[in-house]
């Protein structure tokens, strides 16, 4: 699959894991930085193909922006090092420091070079992308931030990760968009408590797991691919269900997550607040309900010499991954209770 063109991509591939650690486990600013900086040169090898112009420039583009944000980082914790004691220092640096994390992870506003970025990667990795180049920069952000820019963001993410979606036909860049949206609800979620940012993380690498696991198997890059290719009518179910969990619909386990923020939205009479993040769910739900119908509806060319061969442990991991997603909520009010 994966490792199986290059074994030294596996090296970089624990590379990238051990960075991870090293960031989230240090107890430094510096420590910090240069986790990130590991973090970034093994994962560029990874996501580089020579025999792929896309996934090159995705490359080159990946490392100049995540320089630049490094840059940025290194030059914040500098300044904060010297200049300590002052409280409107202490507010512009926390800016600075959360700035570099946001571009870090491809938050709004500065989310402008990440649906162009994975547009050039392949499934795995731009799971790689979504989920756990992710866990560094908002650790980081946990331990000084500024909370008004933060809800800001929040408020950006939720509108431009809905908004930018609705008129894709690349699968890649939808799944940006959502990641965008998700992200909105992860910042707030790790303000609450980080417990709650894990348990979010969790569900969220969980569902897309099953949805690039699927896209990958069928070789689907494009929204018309879902429906002109004669699929089988279970991997159309297990999309249905997978997509209307991503969105947040209950009874699926993706609205678990953001049942208990807006519980918390709601307890801290933060109304308006909740009023967005649920209209822009809203949105996303249309736009995932719109893909789902056409795959549903459009089954119209039955060629013969087309066939999807699909190993029967890949299906039947997908179904049972789909039925885990199905009866999410009810496992985990049963978890919680």
């Amino acid at each position: 699959m994966f490792f199986s063109s290059n074994s030294s991509k596996m090296f970089f591939f624990f590379i990238l894991i051990f960075s991870t650690m090293i960031s989230i486990s240090s107890n430094s600013w510096f420590g910090c930085w240069i986790g990130l900086e590991i973090n970034l040169l093994s994962f560029i090898p990874l996501i580089s193909n020579s025999n792929n112009l896309l996934s090159t420039e995705a490359s080159l583009k990946y490392f100049l922006i995540q320089s630049i944000a490094s840059i940025n980082f290194l030059f914040s914790i500098l300044l904060k090092m010297i200049l300590l004691k002052s409280f409107e220092m202490n507010l512009f640096l926390s800016i600075m420091i959360n700035s570099s994390m946001f571009m870090k992870m491809g938050s709004a506003p500065f989310h402008f070079w990440f649906p162009n970025i994975v547009e050039g990667l392949s499934w795995f990795n731009n799971f790689i992308l979504m989920t756990w180049q992710k866990i560094t920069p908002m650790i980081i952000l946990s331990y000084f931030f500024n909370k008004n820019f933060i809800l800001f963001n929040i408020i950006l993410n939720v509108i431009i990760g809905a908004l930018g979606g609705l008129n894709q036909t690349s699968l890649r860049k939808l799944m940006a968009f959502s990641s965008i949206n998700n992200l909105g609800w992860m910042l707030f979620a790790i303000m609450i408590a980080e417990n709650l940012w894990l348990f979010y993380l969790l569900t969220y690498s969980f569902m897309i797991s099953i949805m690039f696991f699927t896209f990958y198997i069928m070789n689907m890059f494009h929204i018309n691919q879902l429906f002109i290719n004669n699929i089988n009518s279970l991997i159309k179910i297990n999309l249905l269900i997978n997509f209307l969990s991503l969105g947040g619909l209950p009874p699926f386990i993706g609205f678990f997550p953001k049942w208990i923020i807006i519980n918390f939205l709601i307890m801290n009479n933060m109304y308006m607040l909740t009023f967005i993040m649920i209209m822009m769910s809203l949105i996303i739900l249309f736009f995932y309900i719109r893909i789902i119908y056409s795959t549903f509806l459009f089954n119209y060319l039955k060629t013969k010499w087309f066939k999807i061969f699909i190993k029967n442990s890949k299906f039947s991991l997908i179904n049972i991954f789909s039925y885990i997603s199905l009866l999410g909520m009810i496992l985990s009010t049963f978890f919680f209770m």
